[in-house]
């Protein structure tokens, strides 16, 4: 019996141990003096783009080709001295990049943003035009002010700003706008094509992704700046069940729009494996230390609470639990067409977001053998896995790191898991150094905005935008 005491007492302080060393890392990073540029001059400029309609459509034939050659030209017009300065490529249908050459280009900088936006949907459900660009209470409304003409406008005032003053770049300076981002067009990989045609490898990538978040985080109260080291994977996958069809009067046990949901049934119950990857164990590191004691117990102790915790996420919910594993969301469904007739066919598809411990084959086979029905066919549409993962140790992510305290000084920056796409998943292919951040303070709301009606901005966030831009490519 004295020996279990003396066990559990040595793995009280073992536990204790980890946890009061488990605190804040004191940051010593100098604060570079503020870059002067016109705040007022970037609203218009944001204006202006927000009140070209620049709807992308999965059918090229659809779209308002027009729009995205206004957009282009407004460029043109708002920053004459990137134009004169930079090397300007048209790629694919909309794309676009810069070259802005530095002293050296050894090490270039790719930083990127697309210009088309979603459609708006029910006009009647937002409260001001979403291409009017209207400010409001300090506030301007429209389609893209969040995702991501802010980001673009960041860029282009930034680059625009240092080219003016004299500036040179210490390493090349490319600038990647795609116009199909939100149809995961051929845009962004037909620029990569180009740079990979070039013999250009860039030392680092910024893309949009993270934010600066508050509140997702047990007992952290501080804001949060989370920048994706890497991106999920995605698969739509079709389940397909057959069957004779005929009259509804006399069915058979199940019909085929039946077997269909036995399938699912078994698929949503069987959830895939949860595990902490390298950037949720970043997160885990970064946030913990700030986390109430209790907590930190747990987090500073992982070897021993790993499991617990791991369920506390699930049961979350929410972003911290798509983090963990591979989701699974069934989104359509169709089968007869008459309430009396039995269905031919049934189908339904899932959409899948992948980490990295699974595979686009590794789904389709746990799918089958979840669903073990012959008669239902499991395919898959499209997909790619999960990307690699940029190296928080890295000097491009410091790099990034430093930009954001510089701009924010007192938020924690930390690494994540961006459980949405981006373009910048194919710049993976050139680049061992992709991270995504969006320069924005965003609120649950305001989160929720993007893709939403009533999509808007706080005028101060389109300064901090520019700002983060203007610090980042001076540390190139």
């Amino acid at each position: 019996m004295i020996y279990v005491l003396i066990i559990l007492l040595l793995l009280i302080i073992v536990i204790l141990y980890n946890a009061l060393k488990f605190k804040p890392i004191q940051e010593t990073l100098t604060k570079d003096d503020k870059i002067k540029f016109d705040e007022r001059l970037a609203i218009e400029h944001l204006q202006k783009m927000i009140q070209i309609p620049t709807i992308s459509n999965q059918d090229f034939n659809l779209v308002d080709k027009e729009q995205f050659v206004r957009f282009q030209q407004l460029l043109t017009e708002l920053y004459p001295n990137i134009h004169q300065i930079c090397h300007k490529e048209r790629i694919h249908n909309t794309g676009i990049l810069y070259h802005w050459k530095g002293k050296s280009d050894a090490a270039p900088t790719v930083l990127m943003a697309h210009y088309d936006v979603v459609p708006v949907g029910d006009l009647a459900k937002w409260q001001h035009d979403p291409f009017s660009a209207e400010i409001i209470d300090n506030i301007l409304w429209g389609r893209g002010t969040l995702d991501t003409k802010i980001t673009l406008l960041g860029v282009m005032e930034g680059v625009e700003t240092l080219i003016k003053s004299g500036y040179v770049p210490e390493n090349d300076i490319y600038m990647s706008f795609s116009g199909d981002e939100e149809v995961a067009g051929d845009g962004a990989p037909s620029i990569v094509d180009y740079l990979a045609k070039n013999n250009i490898k860039p030392a680092l990538v910024v893309d949009e992704g993270g934010a600066i978040v508050k509140d997702i985080f047990p007992t952290v109260t501080k804001e949060i700046a989370v920048i994706g080291i890497g991106e999920k994977g995605m698969i739509d996958v079709m389940f397909t069940a057959n069957s004779k069809g005929g009259h509804a009067s006399t069915p058979p046990k199940h019909t085929a729009l039946g077997e269909l949901a036995i399938a699912i049934n078994k698929c949503e119950n069987k959830p895939f494996r949860s595990n902490f990857s390298l950037p949720i164990l970043g997160l885990l590191d970064c946030v913990g230390r700030y986390a109430s004691f209790p907590f930190r117990i747990i987090l500073s102790n992982l070897w021993l609470f790993k499991g617990l915790l791991l369920h506390v996420f699930n049961k979350m919910g929410g972003e911290l639990g798509a983090m963990i594993h591979t989701t699974q969301a069934f989104t359509m469904a169709e089968a007869s067409q008459q309430s009396n007739v039995l269905p031919s066919q049934a189908k339904a598809v899932a959409n899948y977001r992948l980490v990295n411990t699974d595979s686009v084959d590794g789904v389709i086979k746990h799918l089958q053998e979840t669903i073990a029905n012959d008669n239902i066919e499991v395919k898959m549409l499209h997909g790619m896995n999960a990307s690699p993962y940029t190296d928080i140790n890295s000097p491009e992510y410091t790099r990034v790191a430093n930009a954001i305290k510089q701009v924010w000084s007192e938020v924690i920056v930390s690494p994540y898991l961006m459980i949405a796409c981006s373009d910048s998943r194919h710049f993976c292919k050139i680049s061992d150094h992709v991270c995504r951040f969006s320069a924005m303070r965003l609120s649950k709301e305001q989160r929720g905005l993007i893709h939403n009606y009533n999509e808007r901005i706080e005028l101060p966030m389109i300064a901090e935008c520019v700002d983060f831009y203007l610090h980042l490519i001076k540390a190139s």
